[in-house]
């Protein structure tokens, strides 16, 4: 969680348009379930970290605005990645993915296209946003 205040400081700073810059727009990554649910019987210091997130990202919102500094967070659902198997779940995105209203996990490349579409002038109107990328759960 340090790394992730030192980063949005220091790229508030950066970007910030009273400290002469053009603006610009950050997204953190939260999780929609850890962070809704708290991780209950595992993973519980993700979810904590994942809920500090979501309240740094609606507060630095809210800070940066006027300074041209959109903040936003994704928060992917059940996605294949490698962090299933280092919790010794390889197979967990593929088991839990099947009772999600789309029926499957969801990809990296799904929430990476997300992340471009906050970062990208398309959605210079939102800021404070917390996306579930989550296929609906």
């Amino acid at each position: 969680m340090l790394g992730v205040y030192l980063c949005a400081r220091e790229a508030a700073r950066r970007m910030s348009t009273s400290r002469g810059d053009k603006g610009g727009s950050q997204v953190h990554i939260s999780s929609s379930a850890a962070a809704r649910l708290g991780g209950p019987g595992e993973y519980v210091d993700y979810a904590g970290s994942k809920g500090a997130i979501d309240t740094l990202t609606i507060r630095l919102a809210k800070k940066l605005g006027r300074d041209g500094v959109r903040v936003n967070a994704i928060r992917p659902g059940l996605i294949e990645t490698d962090i299933h198997a280092s919790g010794g779940k390889p197979d967990r995105a593929k088991e839990l993915g099947v009772t999600t209203p789309i029926g499957r996990p969801g990809t990296v490349d799904e929430v990476g296209e997300a992340i471009v579409w906050l970062l990208s002038d398309a959605s210079s109107y939102v800021t404070g946003a917390l996306l579930d990328v989550a296929g609906g759960r």
